[in-house]
C-alpha cells in the first residue's frame, strides 16, 4: 500500500470514528436529525457501533487488506443507507452529509486497491 493510500485510510478511519463517537455519545447535532428522519432511538447504539467497527476495520486493513476492503464495503453500504434514509425523509438539503463520509471511504478503497 502506498503512503498516500495509508494516509487517506487513517484519516478516513478517524473521520468515521469521530462520527461513531458523536453518535454513541448522543451529540445533539447528530441525534436531532436522526429523530427528524424517523430513525428509531433503539437503533442509535447499533448504528454507532457499526460505524466504529467500520473505522476499526479500515485501520486493521492496513495490515490485513481483506479486512479493510470488507470494512470499506460495509461503510459504503452504511452511508448509502443513510443517504436513502435522508431522502426518504425528504430532507434533500442534508443528503450531502452522509456523502461527506462515503466519499473518503470510497477514496480509501480505490487508493488501497490500485496502490
Amino acid at each position: 500500500m502506498s503512503t498516500t493510500a495509508a494516509v487517506v485510510t487513517v484519516l478516513t478511519a478517524l473521520w468515521v470514528g469521530f462520527s461513531a463517537f458523536s453518535l454513541l455519545r448522543r451529540a445533539e447535532w447528530v441525534v436531532k436529525p436522526l429523530t427528524d428522519y424517523g430513525v428509531p432511538r433503539s437503533w442509535w447504539t447499533w448504528l454507532g457501533a457499526a460505524k466504529a467497527a467500520g473505522s476499526a476495520g479500515l485501520l486493521v486493513g492496513l495490515f490485513v487488506p481483506v479486512v479493510g476492503v470488507l470494512a470499506g464495503i460495509g461503510l459504503v453500504l452504511y452511508f448509502a443507507g443513510a443517504v436513502f434514509t435522508v431522502l426518504r425523509a425528504r430532507s434533500y438539503s442534508t443528503a450531502v452529509f452522509p456523502l461527506l463520509y462515503m466519499g473518503p471511504v470510497i477514496a480509501a478503497l480505490v487508493l488501497g486497491h490500485i496502490a
